[in-house]
């Protein structure tokens, strides 16, 4: 399928208008073909390479990597997000978890995050999925850290709060070294930008894990430049101290096609700058904030 000619003037104005502070080289590309290669042959995929994350380099010379489990297509259709999505999603892998536990070996990796699309197909949400492949990468690979990033486990067949807490609960059990769900956004925008979330779920999740085990390190998230003001920024601060959360990203929303939300700001270097001393001060324990910021940016940091 071709662009309309006033379709492909509206993406090269766009990209064009991209501050110089968003544009930066990739890395080695040794290093991210070596990645890639392992990953392939696996038939894995990672965030790093599903999101086109512009620190995929900088995280793979450090030992670090992101692995999407269950797949690349998500349940949820959330506005700003460049995941697959829009059909059914493909069956487990159940041989996944021992893949994933080889490529960690394979490349050596000190600190691994695991994610996942959002899975509201499955009866537990992909939690069991998670803790296998837990289970499996300590058994290769003992030395390594092993951080979550999990979607708030509101669907499957046991909805509600219940089911929630249960599913979190396994995870928790088998104690990651950070447990981190993003709430993306501030309350008001919520609905637009995260189609099928709710803002005080997502709240939940970190405070049900501070209830299980107060001693696992919470950690969330947000995309700045869906039209949120510095104020709301604050207020989902103190939103996200109050369940307990230690660790915070801040980063620059970047529109990944004309298909996604429009970026409403770009916030400046000087701006998250600001946002990092204000969070710092405000008590969390870890700040990442800037424009190119992502949710696993520097995660190994968490744990050191």
């Amino acid at each position: 399928m071709f662009m309309s000619s006033s379709r492909n003037v509206e993406l090269k104005s766009e990209i064009a208008a991209i501050p110089s502070w968003l544009r930066r080289s990739i890395g080695k590309a040794s290093e991210i073909s070596t990645v890639q290669r392992i990953i392939k042959q696996r038939q894995l995929h990672t965030i790093c390479e599903e999101g086109r994350c512009p620190n995929r380099g900088e995280c793979y010379a450090q030992k670090t990597a992101t692995f999407l489990l269950m797949g690349p297509t998500c349940t949820r259709s959330c506005a700003f997000c460049q995941i697959d999505k829009g059909h059914a999603p493909m069956p487990v892998d159940v041989e996944e978890p021992q893949k994933v536990a080889e490529a960690v070996q394979l490349l050596g990796l000190r600190y691994v995050v695991l994610t996942s699309v959002a899975r509201d197909d499955l009866d537990d949400g992909g939690a069991g999925h998670f803790v296998k492949t837990m289970e499996t990468i300590r058994q290769i690979n003992p030395e390594t850290q092993i951080e979550v990033l999990t979607p708030d486990f509101w669907g499957g067949t046991d909805v509600g709060e219940t089911g929630q807490k249960r599913r979190i609960e396994m995870i928790v059990t088998a104690q990651p070294a950070c447990f981190n769900h993003n709430v993306e956004t501030v309350r008001r925008l919520t609905g637009p930008v995260r189609r099928g979330a709710k803002y005080d779920r997502s709240l939940s999740v970190l405070a049900t894990v501070k209830k299980i085990d107060v001693r696992i390190a919470t950690k969330s998230g947000l995309m700045l430049g869906h039209g949120e003001t510095r104020e709301e920024i604050i207020e989902t601060m103190a939103d996200l101290l109050a369940v307990g959360c230690d660790c915070l990203t801040l980063g620059q929303y970047m529109r990944p096609s004309l298909e996604h939300l429009p970026v409403q700001k770009y916030w400046t270097p000087e701006e998250f700058e600001e946002l990092r001393k204000i969070a710092e001060d405000m008590g969390f324990s870890h700040v990442c904030s800037g424009p190119l910021v992502r949710s696993s940016y520097h995660a190994g940091s968490v744990d050191s």
